[in-house]
């Protein structure tokens, strides 16, 4: 029906249950950032093939660069099927959004699907995230993701975080992919994030710091929302104090209140994040 693309880095713990879920594929790929734990060994008991990109710098998260990593993987990676399904291993695929992919391809001729026609080549799900046990309803920062799609019309752009941009046609898909990113533990969130936040700092250092009026536009009307998430960080990226306006914007304007504790625990949570990501921004325009 379709494969399974998922990306891991020390993910033993998570793997075996990403992997058990996803019984119903015939195409398992486990795409490796060269984990040093028994990621590999699980991969292959389970079935799935496993692969690592060579040359990969192993100092730092998908090698410094997210979005090659990715794109490598969809340019390089043979699949047994025209369409792929990406997925981290802390994430797992609802059975209302896999029976709506079901459903979905038993209708689906795609012989008949290429970049000239009005056929979607992608599909976008919205994510549930959770955090301490309870679904983050109102704080989340972004809801759609881009995950199933025929990988000749897809890249991605961005050193981390990065956008699916696509080169067609994109429909969604109404069930979720629930994830899980604190099910390692707080420290394992904060180390990630703190090479996360070393990397935008890169991105920005790089990115443009004037929004002209067609980035303002397209940030509010593009017709997808991965298309006006990626300029409405274009825009987000150019205004002053942004650590208290992520925040007011998660916790108030999205209403994270309404997510209790954790709501306001994901809210600082993410504020801190784009903090670090100011100062080390500031430490590359201003070394001393």
């Amino acid at each position: 029906m379709l494969s399974v693309l998922i990306l891991t880095r020390n993910e033993e713990q998570e793997l075996p249950t990403c992997l058990a879920a996803l019984d119903w594929c015939d195409d398992l790929i486990v795409y490796d950032s060269y984990s040093t734990d028994r990621t590999e060994s699980i991969a292959l008991d389970a079935g799935a093939r496993f692969v690592r990109r060579p040359g990969q710098d192993l100092s730092i998260a998908f090698g410094g660069d997210e979005a090659f990593h990715r794109t490598w993987g969809l340019r390089e990676i043979p699949f047994f099927h025209p369409w792929v399904f990406v997925l981290d291993a802390d994430e797992r695929l609802s059975t209302e959004a896999y029976q709506e992919i079901l459903h979905l391809f038993s209708n689906l001729d795609s012989k008949n699907l290429d970049s000239s026609n009005s056929a979607p080549v992608a599909y976008q799900l919205r994510r549930r995230d959770f955090f301490r046990g309870r679904h983050l309803k109102h704080v989340q920062v972004t809801p759609w993701y881009i995950r199933l799609f025929r990988p000749e019309f897809v890249h991605y752009e961005r050193l981390i975080n990065p956008v699916t941009v696509v080169n067609g046609p994109i429909a969604s898909i109404h069930g979720f992919i629930d994830h899980f990113p604190f099910s390692k533990g707080m420290n394992d969130w904060i180390d990630r994030h703190n090479t996360y936040s070393t990397l935008e700092a890169r991105q920005l250092s790089t990115a443009p710091s004037l929004v002209t009026p067609l980035v303002l536009r397209s940030a509010l009307f593009a017709p997808h929302f991965s298309q006006r998430r990626f300029y409405q960080k274009l825009v987000f990226n150019n205004l002053p104090a942004r650590p208290v306006l992520k925040f007011f914007w998660t916790y108030i304007l999205k209403r994270g209140f309404l997510d209790g504790r954790s709501g306001l625990s994901y809210a600082l949570l993410q504020a801190i994040y784009e903090f670090f990501i100011q100062l080390k921004l500031d430490e590359l325009k201003h070394p001393r």
